[in-house]
Parts: structure tokens; C-alpha cells; sequence
């Protein structure tokens, strides 16, 4: 990414974070990318957590209509600024989904309840769901090969990286929610 494009990236990013923390979002990421005449704007948002938050609750995903209001803001707030400057652009504003690596302590924190597989430098990955997570570390529940569960803590001082793992029949999910 050049300079003037790493600019343009951290002056968005910073407008919109102005923009969207009376609601309680925070910016994740802002992609600023040539698309024929266009530009692409992708811009991820995803809820800011306040340090008192259960470390054992679940988050609740942005549903569609809080990203179509986000998505309003963004737009109306890219129009009003010259960010963009004479060019056209699309927009495209989503909350991070799965495939989005886990390396910040607020990304295992939305996680909580999810399984994840987790890679730890110098041993072999860890697959199991987070039970607890905080500003320190997390805590993952792990199933052993004949069903038997223990609790492993990890800091995330350890430099480790998660990835969610998709379920489709999580036969234990009383809530309805979809993990």
C-alpha cells in the first residue's frame, strides 16, 4: 500500500471512529482499492466493548439492520468529507465474519462461546471454545479424544492466533443465536 494510500486509509478510519462511538462500534479495518473507474471502499465495524463487560457472556453479532444504519452513516459521512475526493466510489460496510484472523485480545472477547482452533507457537494447534475471555487472556474448553473436557488458559502475551470454526449443527446451542 503506498503512503498517500496508507494516509487516506487512517484519515477514514479515524473519521469514522469519530462517527461511530456514540453507537458503540468501533472500526476494525478500512480498505481503500482501485475498481475500474472506481474506487472500493470496504469498511469493517464491529461493537466496542466496555472493560466491564462478563467475560463469560456471549456478544451478539450486528444484525442486518444495524449494519444498513451503519452503512448510511458511513456513507453520509465519506460525502460529506473529501476523503474520497472527486473520484466515484462503492461502499461496502459488513462486520468481520469468520475468516477473520483472532489475534487481539477484543477479538477473542466477541468470540466467547464460539469454538476456534488456536495456534500455539511451538506445540501442536488447539481446537476447543472459549469460555472466558478478558483483558489478560482467555480460557478455552477443550474435548480430549475419548469426550473428556479440561480447561486450558492461555495470556495473550503468548503470541497466539485463533480462527472460528464454523458449526452447523451445534446441538448444544440453547439460545437460537447463530455461532
Amino acid at each position: 500500500m503506498s503512503e498517500k494510500q496508507s494516509a487516506r486509509t487512517d484519515r477514514i478510519s479515524a473519521d469514522l471512529a469519530e462517527v461511530l462511538a456514540p453507537l458503540d462500534l468501533l472500526v476494525e479495518d478500512v480498505t481503500v482499492m482501485p475498481a475500474g473507474k472506481r474506487r472500493l471502499v470496504r469498511v469493517l465495524v464491529d461493537r466496542d466493548l466496555p472493560a466491564d463487560t462478563d467475560p463469560t457472556a456471549a456478544v451478539p453479532p450486528l444484525d442486518l439492520d444495524q449494519v444498513a444504519d451503519v452503512t448510511r452513516l458511513v456513507s453520509d459521512r465519506l460525502d460529506e468529507t473529501d476523503a474520497m475526493g472527486e473520484h466515484a466510489y462503492v461502499l461496502e460496510v459488513s462486520s468481520p465474519g469468520t475468516d477473520r484472523p483472532l489475534t487481539l485480545p477484543r477479538h477473542f472477547r466477541r468470540n466467547v462461546g464460539r469454538l476456534i482452533e488456536l495456534s500455539v507457537p511451538d506445540a501442536e494447534p488447539v481446537t476447543g471454545r472459549i469460555t472466558r475471555a478478558d483483558d489478560a487472556g482467555f480460557t478455552l474448553t477443550v474435548t480430549g479424544k475419548k469426550g473428556a473436557t479440561s480447561e486450558q488458559a492461555f495470556s495473550y502475551d503468548d503470541g497466539l492466533h485463533g480462527a472460528v470454526q464454523v458449526e452447523f449443527n451445534r446441538s448444544s446451542d440453547t439460545t437460537g443465536e447463530d455461532h
